[in-house]
């Protein structure tokens, strides 16, 4: 039986283009104008792979969709797509259980690629057991393995794992500029160290951004963060060590 894909967007051409995508990878596919019709066709999800949903649609928006969608069936595998998103964006909407995030305007392989990896993922178990340490990130498809301190080669360099959509891993390193450092102290009248999380956070939201903006793992397996936003400066004006 044919793995069955619903996508739920307002805009007809873009539809057409992800069911034409999709049909021609195999994917039964069913579509719907906006949320409202997609909850609606959705049902309790059993009939449903999985879900491409659109975040800016009229009637009710894709977070309050996907809340719904959650409420139906907890093991909804939804794949996020908008031309709007932000980090931020992408967080939220993973914690409301997204499983993955595409930007718009998207290639065909970027949703094959990020529909390929929802449906491989298995289910999550109930465990009472710890969840594990390692924070997982995803964007286009890949996700993003924290790094382990203890495997830290010097205090100014994070090396994250990328895992593409087909499970190839890539080890990716950022490296910390000096300069970043300086200017956070310079605003906000606080040292934070290279040892603080707050530089493990940025560097993987840098990393994080350069997947959702190029779709692919950087050629030469490294980034410097050498740049910090007005959002990172108040991050770092209240930062505090886990």
């Amino acid at each position: 039986m044919r793995e069955r894909v619903l996508i739920i967007d307002d805009e007809q051409h873009i539809r057409r283009m992800m069911r034409l995508t999709l049909e021609t990878s195999g994917y039964e596919v069913g579509e719907a104008v906006d949320g409202f019709a997609g909850v609606k066709l959705y049902g309790d999800g059993a009939s449903w792979s999985a879900v491409v949903l659109d975040q800016r649609m009229p009637g009710i928006d894709g977070l309050e969709t996907l809340r719904r969608l959650k409420a139906a069936n907890s093991g909804v595998r939804v794949v996020m797509a908008t031309a709007y998103a932000s980090i931020e964006l992408a967080v939220e909407a993973m914690k409301l259980g997204a499983a993955d995030f595409v930007r718009k305007p998207m290639t065909p392989e970027m949703l094959r690629n990020a529909v390929t990896a929802v449906l491989a993922r298995t289910a999550p178990v109930a465990s009472t057991s710890a969840p594990p340490a390692i924070e997982t990130i995803t964007m286009n498809g890949y996700s993003i393995l924290d790094p382990d301190k203890g495997d830290w080669q010097s205090p100014e360099q994070r090396r994250f794992t990328v895992v593409s959509p087909t499970g190839t891993r890539h080890e990716v390193l950022i490296q910390i500029d000096e300069e970043a450092l300086a200017y956070v102290e310079r605003l906000t009248h606080r040292r934070l160290p290279y040892e603080s999380s707050f530089w493990t956070d940025q560097a993987r939201r840098l990393l994080a951004d350069y997947l959702w903006s190029n779709g692919d793992v950087p050629k030469i397996r490294k980034l410097v963060l050498d740049q910090l936003g007005r959002d990172a400066i108040l991050s770092a004006e209240r930062w505090q060590e886990e």
